[in-house]
């Protein structure tokens, strides 16, 4: 089925409202670890102009102004960003956070030494258009760094459960087939040179059992919020979809002390502008 520019603009109205649904600052305290790991391998020294896109509440862009960049964060949901500014404040660093389109960013050709999108651009539907921006806007020679979820991964696994209950939309690509090797460079193509793909683990830590993961989940997370509220007017269905999520993390929990430790598998994507 052919994909028209006018559902591309309803999916993308349906994944705004998505996630500005729920609380995504609450989960984003969780993986501030991670965010410290990706960032410690890239080249982000004073002066460093940086852009992170689909920058959430703007945790990365904190670490990245830290260390001296110039920094700017642009993410399509407005109250991720007014989080973002308010961290940012806090944190007594200047960032420029910019509500806008993964896939039409407004920005100059060349604008940026070094591009990221951590577990954000990901989700865009036209990852050809979310590839050609990426390079559009980072400098000859600059860097090129993303952080996707792997479909082999359990998060892979957590993302495959809503489907099963309320479809997606006709003709948007699988968002974890950025965490395929072999698909990611062919979306970058000629555009990128010494592309390292290195698939690696984030420790999911919660201070909280399996059953009350769910219920985190369905409160903060948009995309599990909005699928569950879907599925009111048939509970029986909800109720069988909140099972399952419950039995996928007593799966997957490696903890014994009533808290949540799971292995998550992401691939992390470093390449040079050519």
């Amino acid at each position: 089925m052919e994909i028209t520019q006018a559902d591309i603009q309803t999916i993308k109205q349906m994944m705004k409202a998505t996630w500005e649904d729920g609380d995504y600052g609450q989960l984003s305290q969780f993986k501030k670890d991670w965010d410290e790991d990706f960032i410690s391998r890239l080249p982000i020294t004073a002066g460093t102009k940086v852009l992170d896109v689909a920058c959430g509440t703007g945790y990365f862009c904190i670490l990245a102004a830290k260390r001296g960049g110039e920094v700017t964060g642009i993410d399509m949901a407005r109250n991720l960003l007014e989080q973002a500014r308010r961290d940012a404040k806090e944190h007594g660093v200047n960032i420029q956070f910019d509500e806008g389109d993964a896939e039409s960013l407004p920005y100059e050709d060349n604008s940026f030494d070094v591009v990221t999108s951590m577990i954000g651009a990901m989700f865009a539907p036209q990852p050809g258009k979310v590839a050609s921006e990426l390079l559009r806007v980072c400098k000859p020679g600059g860097i090129i760094a993303m952080a996707n979820w792997t479909s082999e991964g359990i998060t892979g696994g957590m993302f495959a459960i809503g489907p099963k209950y309320v479809p997606p939309p006709p003709g948007v690509p699988y968002p974890l087939l950025w965490g395929n090797e072999d698909i990611v460079r062919q979306r970058f193509g000629t555009g990128v040179k010494d592309l390292k793909l290195t698939r690696r683990i984030w420790q999911i830590t919660f201070p909280f059992d399996e059953a009350k993961s769910v219920d985190f989940f369905a409160k903060y997370f948009g995309p599990v919020k909005r699928t569950l509220e879907a599925l009111n007017e048939e509970p029986a269905k909800r109720k069988q979809m909140e099972n399952e999520f419950l039995e996928f993390w007593k799966k997957n929990n490696r903890a014994t002390d009533g808290t949540l430790l799971c292995d998550a598998e992401w691939l992390e994507v470093v390449g040079r502008k050519a």
